[in-house]
């Protein structure tokens, strides 16, 4: 009997040929997919599942009572509960390759784009303003030879600090433990208050866990450069963002830019209203070239454990 798999993603199905020859696949519509209720009734009689929001907490996995691996569309796994799935024996598993070298280009173009202040820029142009760049309030800031800190230097945080030291950039970061190519990078590790204090640009490419989820709040901003600009690639829930606008507002750091939030998909109006924020809604693997290879590797995680026995990427 083939495996039964739920997905609940819009996943290209050119990309999961093999999961739809090889297991019983059922990809419901977006109505669906995205009821809560939809999918405790439904999930019981599944071994697998793809997705990338819904929360599996305790009542969902509870539900799931055939469900042996949950593979994550998305290289974030905080909709999970890790020590609930481990205590059930369903292995979750995400896919951190697919989403490496978008995530980390998107990091890169939120930070030029807050350097040169193109928000700014765009949105006087648009309104029939040509902005005088001779005026010190109209002009951005350089990147090379600036100090970028990264936060959480894993697999994207680590290309982000390659592209920072192609740009001529010193590169700073706090992290659980040294990074394997930081003398490569010429990289070094300081606690997080340095890293707040020392930080022209600051990309925050941490994972959401209990020590990280707030650690940029009304505090941390106070010890950052007022010409600091902060870039969010990771998660939303790593920032207060109540606080973030407050720094902003009172001229504590230059600016942000950002592409996750703490209220997804809702978003400060304020923020919103800010010539020195640079927003982009959660799209860091949203290329044509990242969305296949991500398909492939969520598919790949459920046939290579499910027909192989093979794990790939748990993170459980």
């Amino acid at each position: 009997m083939k495996p039964k798999i739920l997905i609940l993603d819009a996943l290209r199905r050119d990309a999961i040929s093999d999961l739809l020859t090889t297991c019983e696949v059922t990809m419901p519509d977006h109505a669906k997919a995205s009821d809560r209720q939809w999918v405790l009734q439904h999930i019981g009689g599944y071994d697998g599942v793809i997705s990338a929001k819904m929360k599996f907490d305790t009542e969902m996995l509870a539900a799931a009572k055939n469900l042996k691996i949950i593979s994550t569309y998305a290289v974030g796994f905080d909709h999970v509960d890790l020590a609930e799935a481990k205590k059930r024996g369903i292995v979750v598993s995400n896919c951190p390759q697919s989403v490496l070298w978008p995530t980390a280009e998107l990091d890169l173009t939120l930070l030029l784009a807050c350097a040169r202040r193109l928000r700014l820029y765009d949105h006087n142009l648009r309104d029939g303003h040509w902005l005088n760049g001779d005026l010190i309030e109209n002009q951005g800031f350089n990147v090379r030879g600036a100090t970028l800190g990264i936060l959480g230097m894993g697999r994207i945080g680590s290309q982000m600090a390659r592209f920072g030291k192609m740009l001529g950039m010193k590169i700073i970061y706090h992290n659980r433990h040294h990074a394997k190519d930081e003398i490569e990078l010429g990289a070094k590790l300081v606690d997080f208050d340095t890293l707040l204090a020392q930080a022209d640009y600051l990309s925050l490419n941490a994972p959401a866990t209990p020590e990280t989820t707030g650690i940029m709040n009304a505090s941390a901003f106070k010890k950052m450069k007022s010409t600091a600009i902060l870039i969010n690639v990771g998660r939303g829930a790593l920032v207060d963002e109540q606080a973030l606008v407050q720094a902003l507002k009172q001229g504590e750091i230059a600016g942000a830019g950002l592409d996750v939030f703490e209220h997804e998909p809702q978003v400060s109006d304020e923020l919103k209203q800010m010539d020195n924020v640079v927003l982009t809604p959660h799209v860091g693997s949203a290329t044509l070239q990242a969305r296949y290879n991500l398909a492939q590797e969520a598919a790949k995680n459920i046939t290579s454990y499910l027909l192989d026995g093979k794990v790939l990427n748990q993170v459980n």
